[in-house]
This record gives structure tokens, C-alpha cells and sequence, in this order.
């Protein structure tokens, strides 16, 4: 996979990022992800940091499916990791998942892997 994005692989078809921007999306259909996941609330980086309304709607445009579901940082829930765990089992994949730096959104995927 050549891209210059910053993906990391925790599975054969999963795998994470930081904040991607809604202009990534375009790329990351080229590459053949299927879905993408944005753990990271809206806001939570300040005022510059895009909205998921402008990441879905890039997303949607470049064919991809996307999900939101905005955890904190420093906690994530049992209810919050069986959500995840719901979007693992219903999204196409290969899917991305993204944060502030990736390390939220693998915590949810192993989490909701044990349970």
C-alpha cells in the first residue's frame, strides 16, 4: 500500500491513524478501505481541527462509509468499546480507524476484541 498518509495496521484489514482530513478520504478509497471510523469529538484539538460533518461528507463523496463515535482520550466506556465493537462487525472492510494519534481508537479495537 503506497501512500504517504500515516496508516498503521493492527489487523490483516484494520488499521488506524491520527486526524485525518476530509481531503484524505479521497485517498483512502483509492488505496480500497471500505470504511472509517472517527473516534475523536469534534472540537476536542480547538476550532482548526475539521468537523465530523466535513469528514463524512468527504467520505460519503469518495464512496466510503463512515461512522462517528466521539470517545474521550483518556476513558473509554464498556458501552462506548461494544459500540465499537457493533461498527467492527457491520462495516465492510478493510476499514480505518482515527483519533488524535491513533492510540484511542486501537485501545477501542482491542478492547472490543475481548469482550
Amino acid at each position: 500500500m503506497q501512500t504517504t498518509l500515516p496508516l498503521q495496521a493492527i489487523a490483516p484489514d484494520v488499521y488506524v491513524a491520527p486526524q485525518m482530513p476530509p481531503e484524505a478520504m479521497a485517498e483512502l478509497a483509492r488505496l480500497g478501505f471500505k470504511a472509517v471510523i472517527n473516534n475523536r469529538p469534534d472540537f476536542e484539538g480547538g476550532p482548526d481541527q475539521p468537523t465530523s460533518a466535513a469528514v463524512q461528507a468527504a467520505a460519503l463523496a469518495a464512496g466510503l462509509q463512515y461512522r462517528h463515535l466521539p470517545v474521550q482520550g483518556a476513558y473509554q466506556s464498556p458501552e462506548e468499546i461494544a459500540a465499537f465493537g457493533v461498527l467492527l462487525a457491520e462495516l465492510p472492510r478493510p476499514l480505518l480507524a482515527f483519533c488524535r494519534s491513533g492510540a484511542r481508537s486501537t485501545k477501542l479495537y482491542t478492547a472490543a476484541r475481548t469482550v
